[in-house]
């Protein structure tokens, strides 16, 4: 039941002329007012009449008439604090209506009737029309739908649009929307984490393809310097062909296609020390050869470590002695 004092403070309020006044004019308005609000706390005496300033969003400040304090949708969820604005323009406009959280309630994100503000919207206030619509009517619509959807963390925010029962079309209606939002709200977080991944993915191979790229071109110049290389040793082949075909016949003969025998001759050393300082030359240089396999033996494990010891230290003893009979033919 409404008390006296809350009917007084709203008749005190809405024939108010001073620099205090509140933003309706008409005296039509203001008798709908005090019939709508005086209603709407005979049926919901947890909400309070209060006069305060809002701000629009384009700026204008304006005094209004405001009806402030808790819903209880349920036993099992907690109350809902909730402020709901007369427009200036009321009821030809619909009232603005806002959530209040507290520290220990925050309201649910991606909630369907209530933005992260507190900011309330549903189907009743979007069509809102006078006289088809009222305070009372308003604050019913809502209590259902708090009831389907809590705006608070208190419960699954769509657990209960599965459970049937007898509701009218407009609260239907808003039971299939909410369903549907928190459709689109899971089937969005699960398509931007496979976007994610996909973006993820594109980027690895997006440094592949640049890698495979760069081998590309590497190759591509390495074959392009072989090319030149080849061109050039050819040429110095040619270089050396005529040079021996004007000095050396003998080689020139043996190069171009002679036996192997012909070969070995066109480039015989002179004299047996000639003989014994080009043996040692490719025998030095056989064992260098050995050696340097040995290393990539033990290092890709075919050869253990202390063979290669034994055969190195053997090689360069060898070797030794042949560095020894270069040197001595000097």
């Amino acid at each position: 039941m409404v008390t006296p004092s809350s009917i007084q403070f709203i008749d005190s309020a809405l024939s108010c002329t001073t620099s205090l006044a509140l933003s309706y004019s008409d005296p039509e308005q203001k008798w709908i007012i005090q019939k709508h609000l005086t209603s709407l706390l005979q049926d919901y005496p947890t909400l309070n009449p209060s006069i305060d300033t809002f701000n629009h969003n384009d700026g204008t400040t304006v005094n209004l008439l405001n009806a402030n304090g808790y819903l209880f949708v349920s036993d099992s969820s907690p109350p809902i604090a909730i402020t709901i604005w007369l427009h200036e323009n009321y009821p030809y406009m619909a009232p603005i209506v806002f959530v209040t959280p507290n520290p220990t309630s925050k309201i649910h994100p991606n909630h369907l009737f209530v933005d992260p503000s507190g900011a309330t919207k549903s189907a009743y206030l979007q069509t809102w029309q006078h006289p088809r619509c009222n305070l009372t009517g308003l604050v019913h619509n809502l209590v259902k739908l708090f009831a389907i959807d809590h705006p608070l963390f208190c419960a699954s925010p769509s657990s209960s649009f599965t459970h049937p029962s007898v509701v009218s079309k407009m609260e239907a209606l808003d039971r299939v929307t909410g369903a549907i939002h928190y459709d689109i709200v899971a089937l969005t977080a699960k398509n931007e984490e496979e976007i994610e991944e996909l973006s993820n993915l594109q980027a690895v191979m997006n440094k592949r393809v640049d890698i495979a790229r760069s081998i590309f071109f590497e190759l591509d110049h390495e074959r392009s310097t072989l090319k030149a290389k080849v061109k050039e040793l050819t040429e110095e082949a040619d270089v050396l062909m005529n040079w021996l075909r004007v000095n050396e016949p003998k080689a020139a003969v043996a190069t171009v296609g002679g036996e192997d025998d012909d070969i070995d001759d066109a480039f015989e050393a002179v004299g047996k020390v000639s003989n014994l300082m080009l043996d040692s030359w490719a025998a030095d240089g056989a064992i260098e050869d050995l050696i340097y396999a040995l290393d990539k033996a033990v290092e890709l494990g075919v050869v253990t470590f202390d063979v290669y010891i034994r055969l190195v230290r053997k090689l360069a003893r060898e070797q030794f002695s042949h560095r020894h009979n270069i040197y001595a033919s000097d």
